[in-house]
Parts: structure tokens; C-alpha cells; sequence
């Protein structure tokens, strides 16, 4: 067969390469949101009287009354401090209805909730407005917070946040429960983004969706507090907003640059020859090459510094894997270059085959191949982190799974993989199982 023939095959099956992770790339970027989500006060209510249902089934006798207070929220700004930490501002309100909330209201200068999740101490909530509706009370405060959040940034350049506000009651140790206030929003549905400024600025981020919910607490202790009724199991009211990043700018600085040097790589591979004639045409020599590697490796190095400091402390990302996957075509492209030149390991006839032909042909396939098995692997490698998340109690601060789900659905199904049977979890957030029961809410209240 001709050697145009071969370069033929090789364009062709790199095309395609490129097209399947191009395919993988679009399916990390979908991320479904499939928690409890809150979506109008029958839900709410739904909720509640459900896991009432269920704690009675489970041999309760009865629940302790629960006084629900409609607690609204609204973020006006939003910036990250570090890959830890969220500054938060805004407004937060609460509904007191007279003769029924009269002992749970706060008095002037008193604040009606708690954020458990707050960092910093230098700004407390106060009081922006008091005001009589009918036979209710509106209280509102201008809150400015840093949440300090467990994010995960293992998909970048194509992770989701969650970001959360976490409220509890100020009564602590007693019988109140925060519900949504869904009547001051002008719409609440699944595909609604509610409680956030329209023109907020959010930098590198987009808004995706926003929603309520609530989670059980799961602590393993009573804070001291006999009879403690939030320990186990009580509904804790969270205001949830998803942003996802603009990975046009991470692709600009980071991924862009890997390119060029592969590029560049595989310029100085088409100029290893035995050939004199050629040799002299491209200027071809052992030491040019090995010195173009090196100094691309130092390219390569100061990128993935620059990459690995935005995210100290933090898992490898899924884009650091291809700094390590150039590292070794880096190796590999010196090492072919030396055992070519030298005439070294005579029986490598990959190497020495027709002026090193096979190694040019196979190194764009070879390379994107590498970079699909990298993407394949991060979409699934995510499962036995799950696992050792289980238990028999769940962390409160948790999120869908269906985001490596669902990106590895078509794949599952031309597999015959059942997915229901693979634990994955989410980037950016701790994970609770995708089908998350609550055995009985109410029946540590009992």
C-alpha cells in the first residue's frame, strides 16, 4: 500500500477521534438536576406530610407539632474567595403570622435565622425592614456572607456548582421548621431561575437553575439538648443555585497551548529521517530535536503551575491529565528520535520501519485515542468516591448524581451497562445516592 494511502487512513481516523471527543466533551457539559426540588407549597407540603406518613408507619406514636415559618431569600452578588470559599450578599425575609408565630418572631435588632455555614464573623445581618401585612409580619435583613462549601472542580474546565445557603430557625432547640416563601417569587417551576439579581455579575460562571429543597440533618449529637429534635432527620430548608463555568476561556488559556506544543512535536517527528538529502532540506539532527523537547516541556510545566494554582489544596482536575499525557508523548518522541537516529534496538522495526513512518502515522490517532481513554475514564472513575460517601446516615450537604449518569448514558446503552447498578456522583459538591429515601423524618421528633 502507498504511503499516501497510510497518511489517508491516518487523517481519517484522527477526524473521527476528534469527532468522538468533541461528543464527550458536549456530555460532560450536561448536568440535570434530580433532587427533591421544592417547586410550589404543595410540594413543601407534600414533603413534609409524607415523612410525617412515614414516621408513623415506622411505629411512632405521633410528631411533635411543627410551627412553619416562609423564609424567602434573594442574591444580589455572588464572588469566589478561593476554591473553598463563596461570598454571598443579599436579602433574606421571614413571614410571622400573628397568634400563631408570636414566640418564635425576633424582636428589634434580633435576627430570625442562621447561617450554620458562615466563615466569617466582620458583618451580621440587620434589619433592613418591618412591615404589617394583614394579620402578618415581613422582617427582611441585608446579609453579606462567605460560605465555606466543599466544591470539587474535578470535571474543569466543564464543572457545575451548586452553590448552597443553608438556613436554620433561630430557635434552635425548637419546634420550627423554615419552609420556602414560594409566594414572593413570580415563579418557582423546575425550569425557573428565581431569588437572584438578573444582572448579577458572576465573572467566568452563567446561572443555570435555582431551586429550594430540604434535606435531613445527620448529626452525632444532641448539642447537649435532650430530646433534641433536629438531630436526626429534620428538614433543614436550603436555597440552591446551579452556575456552570464558560469553558471557552479555560480552553483559550489552558488547552489551546497543549495543542500547539502537540503540534509543534509533531512538526520536528516529520523531520526525523535517515535520509541525507532530506536531512539537509529540514535541517534535521538528534540534538535539534531533543532540544525542542526540552524546551516544550518547560512550556508544558509552567502551564500546568499556573493550572494547579488555582485550585491548591483541590484533586487533580480533569484537564491536568493531559499535561501528563503530554509529558509522555514529550518522552516518547525523544525516545523514538534517539533509537531511531542512533540506530539502536535494530528489533523495534516500528521504529526503524520506512524512515520511521509507523510513529508518524500513529501519533495523532495514538494521542487522541489517549485523550478519549482520559475522558472516559474521569466520567467513570467517580464511582468508589460515592461508595465511601454511603452510609446509613447522609450528609446534609449533598447533590445529583446525574451528571456523569447521564453523560455516560448513550455509551451505557450501546454497552449493555445498567446504570442503576453504578454508583456515580456529581463534580462540585458531596453526594448523597441518586434515589435518596428518607426512612422517617420525623421519627427522632417523637
Amino acid at each position: 500500500m502507498k504511503q499516501a494511502t497510510w497518511w489517508w487512513a491516518s487523517m481519517t481516523v484522527s477526524a473521527i477521534l476528534v469527532a468522538v471527543l468533541v461528543q464527550l466533551w458536549s456530555l460532560m457539559n450536561r448536568y440535570e438536576i434530580e433532587p427533591v426540588q421544592l417547586v410550589n407549597e404543595q410540594a413543601a407540603e407534600a414533603y413534609l406530610a409524607e415523612n410525617r406518613q412515614a414516621s408513623r408507619q415506622g411505629g411512632s406514636e405521633g410528631s411533635i407539632p411543627l410551627t412553619k415559618i416562609p423564609t424567602g431569600i434573594f442574591i444580589q452578588s455572588l464572588k469566589f474567595f478561593n476554591s473553598k470559599e463563596v461570598n454571598l450578599t443579599g436579602y433574606i425575609w421571614q413571614r410571622y403570622t400573628n397568634g400563631i408565630n408570636d414566640a418564635f418572631k425576633p424582636g428589634e435588632g434580633e435576627v430570625g435565622f442562621i447561617l450554620p455555614e458562615q466563615v466569617d464573623t466582620g458583618t451580621a445581618p440587620r434589619e433592613i425592614y418591618r412591615v404589617q401585612q394583614g394579620d402578618e409580619e415581613v422582617i427582611g435583613w441585608y446579609f453579606e456572607a462567605t460560605l465555606r462549601q466543599p466544591f470539587e472542580y474535578f470535571f474543569y474546565p466543564f464543572d457545575h456548582k451548586t452553590v448552597w445557603v443553608r438556613l436554620w430557625p433561630k430557635d434552635f432547640a425548637g419546634s420550627a421548621v423554615l419552609v420556602p416563601d414560594f409566594q414572593a417569587y413570580r415563579a418557582t417551576g423546575p425550569e425557573d431561575v428565581f431569588g437572584i439579581e438578573n444582572e448579577i455579575v458572576l465573572g467566568a460562571w452563567e446561572r443555570e437553575n435555582t431551586y429550594f429543597d430540604f434535606k435531613p440533618t445527620c448529626y452525632d449529637t444532641n448539642f447537649g439538648i435532650n430530646g433534641y429534635v433536629g438531630q436526626e432527620g429534620f428538614p433543614e430548608l436550603y436555597y440552591n443555585f446551579v452556575i456552570k463555568r464558560k469553558s471557552g476561556d479555560a480552553f483559550i488559556m489552558y488547552l489551546l497551548p497543549l495543542f500547539l506544543v502537540a503540534a509543534l512535536l509533531f512538526s520536528a517527528l516529520l523531520t526525523v529521517t535517515a535520509k541525507r538529502d532530506l536531512a539537509e532540506t529540514h535541517g534535521f539532527n538528534t540534538s535539534g530535536v531533543l532540544g525542542t523537547c526540552s524546551v516544550l516541556f518547560f512550556v508544558v510545566l509552567l502551564a500546568q503551575i499556573q493550572l494547579r494554582g488555582q485550585f491548591a489544596g483541590s484533586a487533580i482536575v480533569y484537564m491536568e491529565y493531559f499535561y501528563f499525557l503530554m509529558y509522555a508523548v514529550l518522552v516518547m518522541v525523544a525516545a523514538n528520535t534517539y533509537i531511531f537516529s542512533m540506530r539502536a534496538a535494530p528489533q523495534l522495526k516500528v521504529v526503524h520501519y520506512a524512515d520511521n513512518l509507523i510513529p508518524k502515522l500513529l501519533y495523532w490517532p495514538v494521542l487522541l485515542l489517549c485523550m478519549i481513554a482520559v475522558t472516559t475514564y474521569v466520567l467513570w472513575r467517580v464511582g468508589p468516591a460515592q461508595e465511601r460517601l454511603l452510609g446509613e446516615c447522609v450528609s446534609p450537604a449533598t447533590a445529583s448524581l446525574s451528571h456523569a449518569q447521564r453523560a455516560f448514558e448513550p455509551f451505557a446503552a450501546a454497552s449493555g451497562i445498567a446504570l442503576g447498578s453504578v454508583n456515580l456522583s456529581v463534580p462540585g459538591t458531596l453526594n448523597r445516592p441518586n434515589e435518596m429515601t428518607i426512612d422517617s423524618v420525623f421519627s427522632s421528633h417523637t
